[in-house]
């Protein structure tokens, strides 16, 4: 699995929802939902890209339920990333290899 993270779209779906075995994930929403974030991790570990945006940055929730689902989000991010062979953050369009690196095209 490669993982990529980071500011990707604004609240539209990209090209990669063309791409078979892509998912694009919205993070807080499913990590908020999730009774066991392990097993999330693990069923979305298994399609080829996972493609979730960064909801970490920027201001800390006043509201409580909204501060649980972003901690959560974060950490099905780490539990993503440790399950992938190639970790890539996305900022201003520009790729940054975390961990691993990108298969050729």
């Amino acid at each position: 699995m490669i993982f990529i993270t980071g500011p990707l779209y604004s609240g539209k779906r990209t090209f990669a929802n063309a791409l078979p075995g892509t998912r694009i994930a919205e993070v807080q929403n499913l990590a908020k939902d999730a009774d066991d974030l392990e097993k999330l991790a693990d069923k979305l570990a298994a399609y080829d890209i996972v493609i979730a945006t960064e909801v970490g940055g920027g201001v800390v929730p006043v509201d409580a339920g909204e501060r649980a689902a972003r901690e959560a989000a974060g950490r099905l991010a780490c539990l993503l990333a440790s399950r992938a062979q190639c970790v890539v953050q996305m900022f201003c369009g520009i790729p940054t290899i975390l961990k691993g690196e990108l298969p050729p095209c």
